[in-house]
């Protein structure tokens, strides 16, 4: 592995809204900034087609769009992007080192917006159609459902109220979980049995995601009788749980049970200098709004950070 010469002021790994959204405070107060990128800039939001509740796009706005338009803004204020994939991390006196797998980086200061990745279910059809058809956020993708049939999989919290918030659109929701009661707290549950547009289909798991150009169908088994069926949907929302893309952050980085890392109202983590923001520091509101507000908030207190600490580099 190589050495990288060149050190920064800032360096930010991930280069979704909360990224992109440091970035542009960072490089436009003149901060040397570095996004460091291991897939395609805009993260998450490049996995669904539109965006429709973003402000200052009335109409909505196609994902790869917003996306592009994101990393633009960033670069025109001067930030860098590198393509590659961070392994560690680990101090050297103030200074932050950033191991990749294409060399180290070394900054004054760090924000982690390295966002989360869904739980998949591994069947077929599913990789074939995400962001076709299947999809982890309702609050995204729910309005495109209009009229149409769903299903969800899962029986926790978030599957749960993802499905109470897509009878707002859908005719029919479509819960299919592996037990014969659902994980969600008691509120929860309430709310989805009481709600005529929910069916349920317990005991039973997805086998397969049917369709041709757009999802048709889910076939299901029912765990108990091992009978199967398909169910006509045109849409199918995963709610099994997420990781956060943060397993390279070691023991430098405290982090909870579930490995999202803590942080406190500037979102600063335990180590001084050292930020997080976005899906990576919690889960429950993965929205793109969020993610940039909290970029934000970490790029401005990183700054008060570095002007207060400029003469220990």
């Amino acid at each position: 592995m190589g050495e990288k010469s060149e050190s920064w002021d800032v360096i930010i790994i991930g280069g979704g809204p909360a990224g992109v959204a440091a970035a542009i405070y960072t490089s436009r107060a003149l901060l040397k900034t570095l996004i460091i990128e291991r897939g395609q800039m805009g993260g998450n939001i490049t996995v669904t087609d539109r965006i429709e509740n973003y402000p200052g796009f009335p109409g909505g706005i196609e994902a790869f769009e917003l996306a592009l338009r994101f990393r633009d803004h960033a670069v025109e204020f001067g930030a860098r992007i590198e393509n590659a994939e961070v392994t560690s991390l680990k101090l050297e006196g103030h200074v932050k080192v950033v191991e990749t797998d294409k060399g180290a980086y070394r900054a004054k200061a760090l924000i982690i917006a390295a966002g989360l990745v869904p739980n998949k279910l591994g069947i077929p059809g599913e990789a074939e159609f995400w962001g076709r058809g299947v999809s982890a956020c309702a609050t995204c993708d729910g309005p495109f459902y209009k009229g149409l049939k769903v299903a969800v999989v899962g029986g926790g919290n978030t599957a749960v109220e993802e499905a109470v918030y897509l009878t707002r659109f859908a005719t029919e929701v479509n819960i299919i979980h592996r037990r014969d009661e659902l994980r969600a707290t008691p509120l929860i549950r309430k709310r989805a049995l009481g709600e005529p547009r929910i069916k349920f289909h317990w005991n039973s798991i997805p086998k397969r995601i049917i369709g041709a150009e757009v999802v048709e169908g889910i076939e299901i088994e029912n765990v108990k009788t091992r009978e199967t069926g398909k169910l006509d949907v045109s849409g199918v929302f995963v709610f099994v749980g997420y990781t956060p893309t943060s397993g390279y952050v070691g023991d430098l980085v405290a982090r909870d049970k579930e490995g999202f890392i803590i942080v406190d109202c500037d979102m600063q983590t335990n180590v001084p200098g050292i930020y997080a923001a976005g899906d990576v520091v919690n889960p429950i509101y993965r929205q793109v709004v969020i993610a940039t507000g909290e970029g934000a908030r970490a790029a401005l207190a990183l700054e008060k950070y570095l002007c207060d600490n400029w003469d220990k580099f």
